[in-house]
């Protein structure tokens, strides 16, 4: 049996390299072509050459601004040596997104991807000093920003952020004399725009608006939209910081109005939950109260409205008891306006010159059918199921506040801690439907301008004391 099993496993080893050499033959080398190039030596469409890069295997086609890139025609194509492509020159592309080309050459193949990119002259961003943020209009070219009155404008140094490949003259980082207007121009290939900057000093603000973050270029979409927009329409106004009003270092002495617009994505719910999302505020508190017991008013909007217990405005020490929201990158899309009620307040100076629907001189609509909102409220449950108010009366008695707008059940969204003795006004906007800012742009915006409307409004009714 040893010597059988011994021949058996002779036979398999002679077997096995007997395989081995005829796999090593010359006669069996492989018929696989594959030391041909699949590059793109060079590419065109409607006239316009492609910049190619050969390391991500992609082109881009640089065409003026406005440029009608969805039915481009394939003008020029180049390949490397033998190579092929399921393109040819005469070919149409829809490059309104990337288009993918399939090169090959023997037995190699490669993918490039095909992409048009417009030329943009824009400046995205313009900050004095490292601090002061400019508040950009678009349409007009215009760029407007507020520095206090101890720089020198003479000598101030912008950092300025254009749109990719453009250049900007002057220079960003170069000292620049702003006590006059300065003309910015972009270029960018094909397009070019010229903005005007102008540099303002305010001393002692009128009104101002106050946040977390140390810089107005720090705050959160939200919260960055509606304070752009109040330095834009609000003369002589500031952005500070919670620490800047706690240290001193912003003049509140002719400040009519201090404005805080607070977002938090997911929502704050309750006194503790506020307190932890904003030490900066509660830090503050003791000035922000000096500044309210001297007859300093407030705006509050959103999560804000927590700020006036913090500050002994509330005769209960309460906070808005029904609270939530979502994040900004999940915001729902609404299907048509949305609203809140302002029935028996109509006459108030915060409801004065909106756009009203017919037939619903209750409701102010704030939104348009498609506008992304996150839909974050802080309001006044009112009924003794739920946060202590068995009914209006006694949500007056208990806070000292007076209601102005209702939620669809009747629940306080918007409301008024009115002046008391030396003390300043201070008004609470906590509805879901007051919102500044949508993910995605709305065509044909009607309604939402009311709450650009609503917020002068009470800007007026505040500094009128």
């Amino acid at each position: 049996m040893v010597i059988m099993r011994t021949k058996f496993f002779a036979i398999i080893y002679a077997a096995l390299t007997l395989l081995a050499v005829t796999a090593c033959s010359d006669s069996n080398t492989s018929d696989l072509l594959l030391d041909g190039n699949c590059d793109i030596e060079s590419l065109a469409a409607d006239g316009y050459e492609g910049i190619i890069d050969k390391a991500a295997r992609t082109v881009t086609v640089r065409v003026p601004e406005t440029y009608d890139v969805s039915n481009m025609k394939l003008t020029a194509l180049t390949l490397s040596g033998g190579a092929k492509s399921d393109l040819t020159e005469g070919d149409a592309l829809n490059l309104l997104t990337p288009h993918t080309m399939h090169v090959t050459n023997g037995d190699v193949f490669i993918d490039w991807t095909i992409s048009a990119q417009h030329d943009e002259a824009k400046i995205t961003s313009f900050k004095i000093n490292g601090s002061y943020v400019g508040v950009i209009n678009e349409a007009e070219k215009t760029i407007s920003v507020y520095v206090p009155n101890t720089l020198n404008l003479a000598s101030l140094t912008p950092t300025i952020v254009c749109s990719a490949n453009a250049t900007v003259a002057p220079e960003s980082g170069v000292p620049t004399d702003f006590t006059h207007p300065v003309a910015y121009t972009v270029t960018n290939n094909t397009a070019s725009a010229t903005y005007t900057v102008t540099v303002t000093a305010i001393g002692k603000p009128s009104a101002v608006y106050v946040g977390l973050a140390q810089s107005m270029d720090q705050l959160n979409i939200e919260e960055k939209t509606a304070c752009s927009w109040m330095l834009a329409n609000i003369p002589n106004s500031l952005y500070a910081s919670f620490d800047d009003v706690r240290n001193g270092s912003v003049d509140l002495s002719e400040c009519k109005v201090i404005w805080w617009h607070f977002h938090k994505d997911g929502g704050v719910d309750g006194k503790n939950a506020f307190e932890t999302a904003a030490p900066e505020a509660v830090n503050a508190a003791v000035a922000l109260r000096d500044y309210y017991n001297n007859g300093g008013s407030f705006l509050f909007t959103r999560y804000a409205t927590n700020m006036p217990a913090e500050i002994g405005a509330v005769a209960d020490n309460a906070c808005p008891n029904n609270c939530w929201g979502q994040a900004e990158s999940e915001a729902e899309t609404v299907t048509g306006p949305w609203s809140f009620s302002i029935k028996g307040h109509t006459s108030h100076p915060l409801f004065q010159n909106l756009l009203m629907k017919d037939g619903e001189p209750n409701a102010v609509y704030t939104c348009d059918a498609g506008y992304r909102i996150t839909n974050s409220t802080a309001q006044w449950h009112i009924g003794s199921n739920w946060g202590g108010y068995a009914d209006y009366q006694t949500w007056r008695n208990n806070t000292g506040g007076i209601d102005l707008a209702y939620g669809g059940d009747g629940a306080i969204v918007a409301w008024e801690f009115p002046a008391n003795g030396a003390k300043g006004r201070i008004l609470c906007i906590g509805s879901g439907c007051y919102d500044w800012y949508s993910v995605d742009a709305v065509a044909d915006e009607v309604y939402h301008a009311n709450v650009a409307r609503m917020t002068q409004n009470a800007f007026n009714y505040l500094m009128n004391k």
